[in-house]
């Protein structure tokens, strides 16, 4: 009896007439919304302006994405350029081939610049950003799928990925193997809510969310590398990425320490986001705007205030109108409402 092991799709495009729509393509814009929307919800709760993740995400993302394929291409050189090799094809990322690694670092210097044109901390912002970045990578490792690329060794567990492809030296690859892109999803689900639960367990702030991510994630990563069979640099025995994830580590490690100690705790909510009173949270304006009236009423209704004194017409001195009979309910109501 066959076991029923993990088929692969036959192809990762279709086409709308002559509009090919990809399924890589399709998971990683599915993914920067997902960790828009969240870091979104988790500014907004922190203290800050609902439009500042999405205003500097248009910086990030379009860094983030040219310095995973500068990554991907630098490292994996050899399948670009060289004899029989076309070097246009180092800019056909719809075919796969972005690295984590490049797109965090050069995301986070497009996230520094739209940071810095808001007025934001860049730390306080990759906090909240950190756990919507590992379900966009959960969500974008399903576009391997679809490509049929990055699996590891053979299997036969009964979650063994089924590839049946033709690479472009016309060689067939025809087998079961670990579903390693299953693998890395699954892991940073978890690390998304490891990092959600221990930000709120720990009230953790001032970047230490973000290098808490990046130390859970290198793990996974490390032994979902260790797995991969597809072409890559070795160095002492272990893939060069293998080496990436052990030095990324201990920087996240050093960087949650270090940190923790300097500074614990979290940032003062008032001084994450200066647009957070603005336009982007009209509520907490209206409110603010409320409470200072409220103050000023209860001030000028205060017995013994020395202020002066004014006239129905506004002009000073006189005696303060009388207040009709009929307001005087209308009045208690809203003080009750002040008060609640």
């Amino acid at each position: 009896m066959d076991i029923a092991y993990i088929p692969s799709p036959s192809r990762g495009v279709l086409y709308l007439g002559p509009i090919p729509l990809r399924a890589y393509a399709f998971c990683i814009i599915l993914g920067v919304v997902v960790a828009v929307w969240l870091g979104s919800k988790r500014w907004v709760a922190r203290g800050g302006g609902k439009h500042t993740v999405g205003d500097i995400a248009v910086w990030a993302v379009p860094f983030g994405l040219v310095g995973g394929r500068l990554y991907h291409v630098i490292t994996d050189n050899q399948l670009y350029f060289g004899e029989g090799r076309n070097p246009w094809n180092a800019f056909k990322i719809w075919e796969g081939g972005l690295g984590i690694w490049g797109a965090i670092a050069l995301g986070a210097v497009g996230a520094w610049i739209g940071a810095r044109r808001r007025g934001v901390p860049l730390p306080a912002y990759a906090d909240a950003i950190a756990p919507g970045i590992a379900l966009a990578q959960a969500i974008g490792r399903w576009g391997n799928w679809f490509n049929q690329e990055l699996y590891g060794r053979e299997t036969t567990l009964p979650w063994g990925l089924e590839i049946d492809k033709t690479l472009p030296g016309g060689e067939v690859v025809k087998g079961v193997y670990h579903p390693t892109f299953l693998y890395e999803s699954l892991w940073c689900v978890g690390v998304a809510l490891l990092v959600m639960w221990a930000d709120r367990r720990f009230t953790l702030g001032h970047g230490r969310v973000f290098a808490l991510y990046v130390a859970a994630y290198t793990v996974g990563r490390f032994w979902t590398e260790w797995l991969r069979i597809d072409e890559a640099h070795v160095f002492l025995g272990l893939r060069l990425n293998d080496w990436v994830a052990i030095a990324v580590f201990l920087a996240a490690v050093a960087y949650f320490v270090i940190v923790g100690k300097k500074r614990p705790g979290r940032e003062d909510p008032a001084t994450i986001d200066p647009m957070a009173t603005g336009p982007d949270a009209p509520d907490a304006a209206d409110a603010a705007t409320g409470a200072s009236a409220g103050s000023a009423a209860e001030a000028g209704a205060a017995p013994g205030n020395a202020g002066p004194s004014r006239s129905v017409d506004g002009k000073p001195g006189g005696k303060p109108a009388a207040e009709p009979a009929d307001a005087a309910p209308e009045k208690s109501a809203k003080d009750a409402e002040n008060l609640t």
